[in-house]
């Protein structure tokens, strides 16, 4: 095939979804000019179209190297690998011009000048440098990137030992005022480089590093003021020293991700679960010359494992359930703060050993779901989860015996506030967690983008380009991040409801399902992932998720025409309250805003306005189980045609681009702009 001709050079190994997405349509595009037709009679028309297509090729390349050149002069340790790289991509571009040139055709038969038509080799090997230099100057200008990420990094890290080392609130603020700013341009860097990396192990090592550098910042900011209140208390100089060491990991994990630094220790870092090796061991049991016994043995042997890893899923799963309904009431905690203000220490001791128990617990079922989470980046979180639990539970202890040591002190007090309020986060998270794993096991993991909804070409999209569409920064993210995290836990129960239903072709359930989907893509949103990137994406996700609500009212209605009066009027009492929760996210999310502080408000409404909305589907959705339960509703309404199905994996496929388009301020976005005029033939 052609295109085995012009593959990039082995070297370049490309692990960000800018650059592939770049490099996608260039290939694209030469392979379509590689393998045009040849006629044995080229008309005039023919002719101009490949002059003009040579000419784009030599324009667009000149204005694609001379931003690769403006970066070389601001970065001397690329500046001679990024001039060769440019030149060689320049020169490419002129000999595809020469060989499309018309006035090549004009010549005698006799001439040897080469074109399009006589030399395929010679636009082969031009195609092949040029696709060879553009990736260069892309892996190259990523190169910029990372070193951003370092330095930002070095400030962040020496600013973290200014802090440390203060001893007066005045300096203490004027500092921590200085390590704020330079935590939100790291936010804002890694953030980007976590959504554009294409490895999913590194995507989730990134996630890990940046949720702990996130629910840090707030915990040294509450333990240095513990510490500095009261410079002689022992156990708030533990407190605050823990919270130090684990930032400083999270920032050397953080480089380790974008350097690679630790590539060859993954097996270390990462140990197999349980479930990775019982899927090894099922690729491995194979046999070239097996007699019939012994295939039948190996047949068995594969179904024995099988029901091995669904009993070892299902006790993971059933057992961590258990344990977080015990802690959803965080009594230890709670009595963990009385004894501290009581200044109780032998009710604080006795706190002390249960919070350490169930840190244990906690810890010991991290590590049993890391072995049954079916995916690399799962059991990535998992071991996440186990190192939050193993860290915090001593911290809040030290945050307590702080407190019993100065029960009349406020930032004492405050301070164990924050350490607690990270270890139910932690729950929360656990929660989330153990309902990703298992729609991994019931095959359910690719649903929720199947009914995402995002802008499309035509009328909405022109709609949005009068509205300016921005990202949420850190901060915002941050104060979003605990509504966000309930409308999660309301999609969780909405999923575990429609689980039980044994019809799932029913449209009040697809519906449900529908809206469940979009709300989970708004959470998203609020951590800084999924499809939705900028708070237009936000606002007409929610528009169309009130949409989908006033049909499932519909719905509702004519389900209600098939019940018994006492069931119709319990089932409308929940229903009516649907159309106006609708129209009042459609009337938020279509309303115009100015300024930062308004459009951050009208986000905050829609995460929360969306919470409510999905509260009442659980209600109802509860309530039409236990009707049609009861009822046995006619076959013909459960089995009812939708055409929405096929509309969302449209729009989704529409939507999907979104994911490569995240890239980066310095450099590539420049030169994925310039490398989009790269357009080398126009097929019909």
């Amino acid at each position: 095939m052609a295109s085995s001709h012009y593959n990039t050079d082995a070297g370049l190994e490309i692990k960000t979804r800018s650059v592939e997405q770049t490099l996608i349509p260039l290939v694209t595009q030469i392979t379509t000019l590689i393998n045009h037709k040849e006629k044995p009679k080229k008309s005039e028309k023919t002719l101009r179209a490949i002059q003009r297509v040579g000419q784009a090729v030599s324009l667009a390349v000149g204005r694609f190297v001379t931003v690769g050149e403006a970066i070389a002069n601001e970065n001397e340790e690329l500046k001679e690998e990024m001039y060769f790289a440019c030149q060689e991509a320049r020169r490419a571009g002129e000999c595809i011009a020469q060989l499309t040139d018309v006035g090549a055709f004009d010549q005698p038969e006799s001439d040897t000048r080469a074109t399009v038509y006589t030399d395929k080799t010679g636009m082969i090997k031009a195609a092949r440098l040029l696709l060879s230099s553009v990736t260069k100057v892309l892996v190259l200008a990523d190169r910029v990137v990372i070193k951003q990420i370092i330095n930002s990094r070095s400030k962040v890290l020496a600013t973290l030992e200014h802090l440390e080392k203060v001893s007066s609130f005045q300096e203490f603020v004027q500092i921590f005022s200085q390590f704020g700013n330079e935590m939100v341009e790291f936010a804002h860097l890694t953030g980007d480089r976590q959504n554009d990396l294409k490895d999913e192990k590194k995507k989730a090592r990134m996630a890990a590093a940046r949720a702990i550098l996130e629910k840090c910042t707030m915990m040294l900011l509450t333990a240095s003021k513990t510490c500095l209140r009261h410079p002689d208390c022992e156990s708030a100089r533990i407190n605050k020293g823990g919270v130090f060491h684990r930032m400083r990991l999270a920032l050397d994990q953080v480089i380790e991700i974008v350097t690679d630094s630790r590539q060859n220790g993954d097996n270390e870092i990462h140990p197999n679960s349980i479930y990775a090796d019982i899927k090894e061991f099922k690729q491995c049991l194979k046999a070239k010359e097996a007699t019939e016994d012994m295939e039948l043995a190996i047949i068995k042997t594969q179904q024995c494992m099988s029901e091995l890893r669904r009993e070892l899923q299902n006790t993971a799963v059933e057992s961590t359930g258990d344990l977080l309904r015990c802690y959803t009431e965080h009594v230890v905690l709670k009595a963990l703060k009385v004894s501290g203000v009581e200044a109780n220490l032998e009710a604080l001791a006795e706190c002390t050993c249960k919070l350490s128990e169930h840190k244990e617990q906690l810890a010991e079922t991290s590590r049993l779901l890391r072995h049954v989470s079916g995916t690399e980046p799962l059991a990535i979180t998992c071991l996440h989860a186990e190192e939050t639990f193993q860290v915090v539970g001593p911290q809040i202890i030290s945050a307590a015996q702080t407190l019993a040591l100065h029960p009349s002190s406020k930032i004492a007090k405050e301070n164990l506030d924050v350490f607690c309020e990270a270890w139910e986060s932690q729950l929360n998270d656990m929660s989330i967690l153990l309902k990703e794993i298992n729609d991994v096991f019931e095959g359910r993991r690719g649903e929720k983008r199947a009914y995402l909804s995002l802008p499309r070409p035509g009328k909405h999209t022109a709609n949005l380009k009068t509205v300016k569409a921005v990202k949420l920064d850190a901060e915002e993210q941050a104060k979003i991040a605990k509504l966000g995290l309930e409308l999660r836990l309301h999609t969780s129960d909405v999923d575990a409801e429609t689980e039980r239903w044994e019809d799932q072709d029913n449209e009040i359930l697809r519906q449900a399902q529908s809206m469940s989907s979009m709300a989970y893509s708004m959470y998203l949103f609020t951590r800084g992932e999924g499809l939705l990137k900028t708070t237009q994406d936000l606002f007409h996700q929610a528009d169309i998720f009130a949409e989908e609500g006033l049909r499932f009212h519909a719905s509702l209605h004519s389900l209600s025409n098939q019940l018994e009066e006492d069931e119709k009027a319990a089932l409308m009492v929940e229903a009516e309250r649907f159309p106006t929760l609708c129209q009042q996210l459609q009337m938020t999310s279509k309303t115009p805003v100015h300024g930062k502080a308004a459009t951050f408000a009208k986000v905050d409404t829609s995460i929360q306005e969306t919470k409510n909305v999905m509260t009442v589907l659980m209600k109802i959705l509860s309530l039409c189980y236990k009707l049609l339960k009861k009822c046995q509703v006619d076959q013909t309404f459960m089995d009812s045609p939708h055409s929405w199905r096929g509309n969302q994996l449209q729009t989704v496929a529409n939507g999907e681009s979104l994911d490569g388009k995240n890239t980066d301020t310095f450099g590539v976005k420049s030169l994925e702009r310039h490398m989009a005029n790269l357009t080398f033939l126009e097929s019909k």
